[in-house]
């Protein structure tokens, strides 16, 4: 005996529900406060029926809405950022960001530009002690990588660089770090 069986029914494609996500100016499952002030920006597109600012506003979120498009208004032009001026705390080392130039008693240093950056940091924030992890991530631009060496390295040639009528100009905080000092009496 046969028995037939019945053709599968076709299956009928339903389109998914519409959904949105909506991503605030911190990580997801990151609480309020813990950020470090990275933002990120996405680009959300919505039917036409649907108010963003109303949306986001019911979810909590500061919008930053710039239209696209031909003949609609544009988001302004930033307005151009103002050339860093020559940092100068004492009449021996004088630190011109903009040229990226160190003078030591108006003679120019050649400097790495790791060292550049260091030392018009340690210039530009007199008497301030710095941790060794906070100016890998200031300088250098990346989280704590191995024992701190690294800034040891080139606080030892800037210091060289220097010579030894301001090397210690950059003090050793011991177990701690380093900060720049003025003039030594």
């Amino acid at each position: 005996m046969t028995t037939a069986i019945p053709a599968p029914a076709p299956a009928v494609r339903r389109s998914p529900a519409p959904r949105l996500q909506l991503v605030g100016d911190r990580p997801p499952g990151v609480p309020v406060g813990e950020t470090d002030g990275a933002r990120v920006g996405y680009l959300v597109f919505l039917p036409a029926n649907v108010d963003p600012v109303a949306l986001m506003h019911a979810h909590g979120i500061r919008p930053e809405v710039h239209p696209l498009g031909p003949g609609l208004p544009q988001a302004p032009e930033p307005e151009p950022a103002p050339q860093p001026e020559p940092v100068q705390h004492d009449d021996a080392i004088r630190v011109d960001r903009a040229r990226r130039l160190v003078e030591l008693d108006g003679c120019e240093l050649d400097l790495t530009y790791l060292e550049f950056d260091l030392l018009a940091h340690l210039v530009s924030h007199p008497y301030t002690v710095h941790t060794r992890d906070a100016l890998i991530s200031g300088i250098w631009g990346y989280g704590h990588i191995g024992d701190g060496r690294t800034v040891d390295v080139h606080v030892a040639r800037l210091r060289r660089k220097l010579g030894p009528a301001y090397r210690d100009r950059i003090s050793t905080v011991r177990r701690v770090g380093y900060k720049y000092v003025p003039e030594q009496h």
